[in-house]
């Protein structure tokens, strides 16, 4: 999409950003802009962090110990854990 725009297609861009805006106000735009993309950055960057840490987690609680001679069948487990009526 970009790669389409030339070096005058970006200047006739910049020139109508500078008549609509003036010269004092370009600046805080920018600025603005410069600071929401970095907190869109950070936010995405921590929901892939947290999705990261979830599937570890996951994995993690996927994992059985083996050879546990006192392990009870889960029905067994699930009744145990009933209140009594």
């Amino acid at each position: 999409m970009l790669g389409s725009i030339g070096a005058t297609g970006f200047l006739l861009l910049a020139v109508i950003a500078l008549l609509l805006f003036g010269p004092n106000k370009l600046p805080e735009l920018g600025r603005a802009f410069g600071r929401t993309l970095k907190e869109f950055k950070a936010g995405a960057r921590d929901l892939m962090d947290d999705d990261d840490n979830q599937k570890r987690a996951d994995s993690a609680s996927r994992i059985e110990v083996s050879g546990d001679n006192n392990a009870q069948p889960e029905a067994s487990r699930a009744e145990a854990r009933r209140l009594p009526e």
